[in-house]
């Protein structure tokens, strides 16, 4: 027995399908939200929102539904039915002239009315999550996130999950969640990339989309506790050509959003011609960077970790996307190679974008176990506790590469949103973890 997707009495028109000259002077069903209601002594006007968007229709007042168009309430989910008109004085270039009304559930008073402030929006964050603009920032999101996936298919890859409980910190232990594990103790993943590296004699070039989880304090706006992580590993891959794939990748999104999501960039205000044709990406070492910053008058010394003010300023004037490279080692991760010319500084990179920071992090990684230990010793960490991964020293070494990437900061980016906390549907920060 084949069962139907729906019901047919539930079959409707989508609002996208029925704003085209196809539908004009037709009679349509359409099904969806009440966005917005106003009514006048003839007329009621009601805003019908569904995924694919939002179309207006009039009631008049000799109608046999016009008490019902009356009694209908914002947010109230409904079935309308009536004539398509293109009226270029509608706020979407056409109008639905109604015929019927069937109410389904009928709204309580929408809450969101004087207060909105951020705090108070994000208390009934699964109420205002249907606002125009959430819904275009969330239609964005799903684009990057399918874009991701579509560079590294297109590139031979194979996608790859690692755990998200793992025996060890993955970079650094203060930043972790502890959990208990059946009378042990396990952590939420911060990265994959302890399992990815040992996947690479397996598949040889893999990527992930997968929650990560950081116990950072950090409130601002780029910062969240659970974020969405994108994330790449390559065989046989060398410095030079990580950077190439991570900009290649970060320009193959950006074109596909600006591309296939041209109208959620317009409602948001977004820039669709720079990020159809993003110039080619800056590059920077670390040592340089330093010295920049400091005759900009920014107190850092060699060995400073760079913070969200002077990662903006050294974008931020460039105006395109900055590779920072080259930074100290004992900035970074203790998997990162140490530059064969300059054993103090790592081939890891920065990917810095304007108005955000960094939005990629890279290295190519360390094939020199014995400095890998040492540097873990030096972190505070127990080298015993990571033999599994040391085995891929032993059993046929290569050299590799790979990067993260935050998703909700691209998706920032892409739709100038003002935090993170916008570009994920429920955020999680140290002060909230609902709804």
């Amino acid at each position: 027995m084949v069962i139907p997707i729906y019901s047919k009495k539930y079959l409707a028109k989508t609002i996208s399908e029925i704003k085209s000259t196809q539908y004009s002077s037709k009679k349509v069903k359409i099904r969806g939200w009440v966005s917005k209601k106003r009514s006048l002594k003839q007329k009621i006007f009601l805003v019908l929102r569904d995924s694919t968007g939002h179309i207006q229709t009039v009631t008049s007042s000799d109608s046999k539904y016009w008490k019902i168009a009356e009694e209908i309430t914002t947010e109230s989910s409904c079935f309308i039915e009536g004539v398509v008109k293109k009226d270029p004085r509608a706020p979407e270039g056409y109008e639905l002239i109604v015929s019927k009304i069937s109410i389904v559930g009928l709204a309580e008073t929408w809450p969101i009315a004087r207060d909105t402030s951020a705090e108070f929006l994000r208390d009934i964050r699964h109420l205002s999550i249907r606002d125009p603009r959430q819904q275009a920032i969330l239609k964005i999101r799903s684009g990057v996130i399918s874009g991701f996936h579509e560079y590294f298919r297109s590139k031979g890859y194979h996608e790859h999950q690692s755990p998200s409980f793992t025996p060890t910190p993955g970079e650094s232990g203060a930043e972790t969640f502890e959990v208990k594990y059946f009378g042990k103790k396990a952590y939420l993943t911060q990265t994959w990339q302890l399992y990815a590296e040992m996947m690479l004699p397996v598949l040889e070039k893999i990527y992930t989309m997968a929650p990560s989880f950081r116990a950072d304090k950090s409130m601002t706006s780029r910062h969240l506790t659970e974020y969405w992580h994108a994330e790449a590993e390559t065989a046989w891959q060398e410095f030079p050509e990580l950077l190439l794939t991570i900009e290649e990748c970060v320009r193959f999104i950006c074109k596909k959003i600006a591309k296939e999501y041209s109208e959620e960039m317009k409602l948001l205000g977004s820039d669709i011609k720079y990020f159809e044709k993003l110039p080619k990406f800056a590059r920077l070492k670390y040592r340089d960077a330093v010295k920049e910053l400091q005759k900009a008058g920014y107190k850092v010394k060699f060995g400073d970790d760079l913070g969200t003010t002077e990662e903006k300023y050294l974008v931020d004037k460039r105006r395109i996307p900055l590779f920072i490279t080259h930074y100290p080692t004992s900035l970074k991760a203790f998997y990162m190679k140490r530059d064969e010319k300059d054993p103090d500084q790592v081939l890891a990179s920065d990917l810095l974008i304007p108005g955000i920071g960094e939005l990629v992090g890279s290295s190519e990684r360390s094939l020199d176990f014995e400095d890998v230990k040492k540097r873990l010793k030096d972190a505070g960490e127990d080298p015993k506790k990571y033999e599994f991964y040391f085995d891929s020293s032993r059993y046929g070494k290569i050299p590799h590469s790979g990067f993260g990437m935050g998703i909700e900061r691209l998706v920032m980016w892409l739709t100038g949103a003002e935090s993170v906390k916008e570009c994920i549907a429920f955020p999680r920060t140290p002060t909230r973890f609902s709804p």
